[in-house]
């Protein structure tokens, strides 16, 4: 009995020293994953705040100045032509859509793709029987009245005759000018109604191209002016164009933009050249353009306008207004303003720097220099 409750004791001992050890493991995993979420909170605090500040949280923060820089700048002028990129695609001179302008069965076809037609040339034939004879049907009315009828009754059938001869001819398609036929959609009985296209007839001896030119471009382009025009299907060389047409009415792009659509023409295209080929091209405008420049830092725009500040003999300033059109690249145009070729203007730059200061007083690491253009 005594060696029963010795056992008892012993494994009850056993146990409670396991559960204190598995206690003790368990603590020691809580602190050990503590101890691991804690360091990357913290290297991630780290990161973010040198990734925002650029320093490491218990660095010094440094003091930012800011310095106001005056740089010198001289309007000067520059001389130049202006030279207008195009791209566009050709198409020819002329372009007939053959309508049908009666309804019928087609009874004659006299060309075929690839024909060469000349003006006034019969192209395809309907199906006139009715026609026919409604005609010859009001012609011999026509000289029963001339004998019998009233002046009234004759001017009435003369009409009549006339617009049924007008629907004798509609039921012919005629080629409008010398050209090509370029496809035919139409055979021997086939039945069209009126209004249908039944073919294409294109005028190749001269090609057009319509090229979209902005509108502080369009000073310089004038009727007759040449474009250079470069295919990549013609690589022999360039190929002459002529500004054939320029439209009264500008138009608005969806980017802002007020455009003119140009018409140019190449008057004797080779052969090689088929309409609907694209192009690269330029026109360069005759003369040289001389123009007053200053850098466009220069210029302080409010609402009240622009002003540039330029510097006079005796060293002091002063502020004029001006009038300028920005070229790009940092460069405007003097369009109206009391400056002149060789006058100096104050470009003000704002640095926002820890070494402004050192910059300012031409220390011994003193900021770089300054670039005008």
């Amino acid at each position: 009995m005594h060696d029963t409750s010795n056992e008892l004791n012993t494994e009850h001992q056993v146990r409670n020293q396991l559960r204190k050890k598995l206690r003790r493991q368990r603590v020691k995993r809580l602190i050990t994953t503590f101890v691991i979420l804690a360091l990357i909170v913290f290297g991630l605090y780290v990161y973010t705040f040198y990734k925002e500040n650029n320093r490491f949280p218990w660095a010094q923060e440094k003091e930012q100045v800011s310095a106001v820089k005056e740089v010198e700048a001289k309007v000067y002028e520059n001389v130049f032509s202006t030279t207008i990129d195009l791209s566009g695609y050709v198409e020819p001179i002329e372009i007939q859509k053959v309508i049908l302008r009666a309804a019928g069965a087609v009874t004659d076809v006299y060309v075929k793709e690839g024909d060469r037609v000349k003006k006034g040339d019969v192209l395809i034939a309907l199906d006139n029987t009715s026609q026919l004879y409604e005609v010859a049907n009001l012609q011999a009315e026509l000289e029963r009245i001339q004998l019998t009828g009233s002046q009234r009754e004759l001017e009435l059938t003369e009409l009549r005759l006339k617009s049924a001869m007008n629907r004798l001819d509609y039921t012919k398609a005629i080629a409008n000018f010398d050209g090509v036929v370029a496809e035919v959609n139409v055979s021997v009985g086939d039945y069209f109604e009126a209004g249908s296209s039944a073919m294409t007839i294109i005028d190749r001896s001269r090609l057009k191209a319509t090229v979209e030119i902005d509108e502080i471009d369009m000073q310089y382009v004038k009727l007759g002016q040449k474009a250079v025009l470069y295919f990549d299907s013609y690589s022999e060389s360039s190929i002459d164009a002529e500004v054939s047409y320029i439209p009264m009415l500008g138009r608005y792009t969806n980017q802002g933009i007020g455009v003119m659509d140009v018409e140019l023409t190449i008057a004797d295209p080779p052969v090689t050249i088929a309409p609907g080929y694209t192009f690269e091209g330029s026109i360069t405008s005759e003369g040289e353009t001389k123009l007053i420049l200053l850098p466009q830092s220069a210029v302080t725009t409010t609402r009240g306008g622009s002003t540039v500040t330029k510097k006079l003999a005796d060293g002091s300033t002063v502020m004029v207004p001006v009038t300028v059109k920005y070229l790009g690249e940092g460069i405007s145009q003097l369009l109206n303003g009391d400056l002149k070729v060789g006058d100096t203007v104050i470009i003000r730059r704002t640095d926002t720097t820890a070494g402004a200061f050192s910059a300012i007083g031409g220390g011994a690491g003193g900021g770089p220099g300054m670039r005008v253009f």
